[in-house]
């Protein structure tokens, strides 16, 4: 309104000065400078108009202003545009770089030039226990009171990682993470973690896993070579020399078992699933089963052929299991040929199967055994893991007969449960799913 209000009243002022202008060059110059006041006072309104809308642009859109002013308002309204569509992108580029890096399965933390932390990703605040808010610019080394870490971030080579104690939740499991600095920007670092318990668990297990075959293969070794420098050095009569041999025979069985199961899981290990196109009868299996667990138990026995042992084989269900025979043999013959080793003579083994109403089946393999402590239960099923080592090979066992057994029903689609206490015996059960079964509905 302003703006027009000026103009009018510089309109009528040139009107009134007009005969003069005309009859004089005084009141022409008179005219001309009241065109030029009234002009100046319209550009400077626009001009405080543009200005305080410079000052405070969240007021709203600038105003629509004539003339230069007006088109320096258009142009600033354009850059303005520009300016505010280029900041959305930036920032929307910027969290896709932020969901990127939070996808990641390291973890991610920024640390500007003193060490402090500006942002880490979930990932890292899982493995270190970081919060991006309450540890925002906290000194990384204040936050990680580990001595190894402080040695690693106060020396100047970064070239390799280093391994700490991560954070959790859980006292029973230790997490072990790797961290490494890597620098970039104007002396800034990033500072990437990633959980290496599993790497470092399986290295120990290969560790073992090697110490535990050695030390098997080393003791037969051993007292056969005994034995041949005896039967090499000394004259013997012909009784010792038969019991030598017989001793010789035993190690040498000892290692032949030994050797064959280290090959039946490792084809477990690297060969694919079964499929279903397999099937076999199960009752004749079981039989099979129950032939060699009898045997077992004779060799016990200071009478040949009479076993020492009480069995109970429930009658086996008229079923079709589907998958590798050779496989699910050795699962179901290990744990019933465990509770044999493991069992007293006069000691009574239980073993049945039971349908479940989804369609699968469980195995139970009972024993009335010495029982096994509950601290041993879950690692029973490693390789060489052993309750008592003397008693083991005092039975001939090779400590692989639980891992067999565990993954041959595990490449079925099942799983290996263990139930004992001491003093009272054990169950060992085997699963298998509906797809492994043909029999007829429930």
């Amino acid at each position: 309104m302003m703006q027009y209000a000026m103009t009018l009243v510089l309109g009528a002022l040139g009107v009134a000065l007009l005969p003069h202008w005309l009859w004089g060059p005084l009141a022409g110059l008179l005219a001309a400078l009241a065109w030029t006041l009234g002009w100046s006072a319209l550009q400077l309104s626009r001009a405080q108009r543009l200005e305080r809308w410079l000052r405070e642009p969240e007021a709203g859109d600038p105003p629509v202003l004539g003339g230069l002013f007006g088109d320096l308002s258009d142009r600033l309204r354009r850059l303005l545009v520009q300016r505010q569509r280029q900041v959305q992108e930036h920032a929307e580029r910027l969290q896709y770089f932020l969901r990127a890096i939070q996808a990641s399965p390291n973890g991610v933390t920024l640390l500007d030039a003193q060490g402090r932390i500006e942002w880490c990703n979930d990932t890292a605040s899982a493995h270190l226990g970081f919060d991006r808010q309450r540890d925002h610019l906290q000194h990384v080394v204040h936050l990680l009171r580990d001595p190894v870490f402080s040695r690693y971030f106060a020396q100047q080579d970064h070239s390799s990682e280093v391994v700490i104690d991560g954070r959790t939740e859980s006292l029973a499991r230790r997490v072990r993470v790797s961290l490494q600095l890597h620098p970039y920007g104007e002396g800034q670092r990033l500072l990437l973690s990633r959980d290496v318990t599993a790497v470092q668990q399986a290295e120990a297990m290969r560790r073992d896993f090697v110490a535990n075959v050695s030390h098997e293969i080393r003791t037969p070794l051993t007292v056969l070579a005994g034995f041949v420098e005896t039967l090499q050095s000394l004259p013997l009569e012909e009784a010792q020399r038969q019991q030598y041999l017989a001793l010789m025979q035993n190690q040498a069985s000892r290692m032949q078992t030994l050797v064959q199961d280290l090959l039946t899981l490792s084809q477990l290990e690297g060969s694919p699933p079964p499929g279903l196109g397999d099937q076999f009868d199960l009752r004749q299996l079981m039989q099979q089963v129950q032939d060699d667990a009898v045997a077992l138990s004779a060799l016990q026995s200071p009478e040949a052929g009479q076993a020492v042992h009480g069995f109970s084989f429930a009658e086996t269900p008229e079923w079709q299991l589907v998958g590798t025979r050779a496989e699910l043999y050795s699962a179901i013959g290990n744990l019933v040929s465990n509770a044999v080793r493991y069992t007293p003579p006069g000691g009574r083994i239980t073993v049945q199967w039971r349908r479940e109403r989804d369609g699968g089946a469980w195995l139970d393999v009972s024993d009335t055994g010495p029982g096994i402590a509950p601290e041993h239960l879950p690692r029973l099923s490693e390789r060489f893991y052993r309750v008592d080592r003397s008693r083991s090979r005092e039975t001939g066992g090779t400590g692989l007969g639980l891992a067999i057994a565990k993954h041959a029903i595990q490449r079925h689609g099942g799983a290996l449960q263990i139930r004992s206490q001491p003093g009272q015996g054990s169950t060992f059960s085997l699963s298998l799913p509906a797809n492994r079964i043909q029999a007829p509905p429930l």
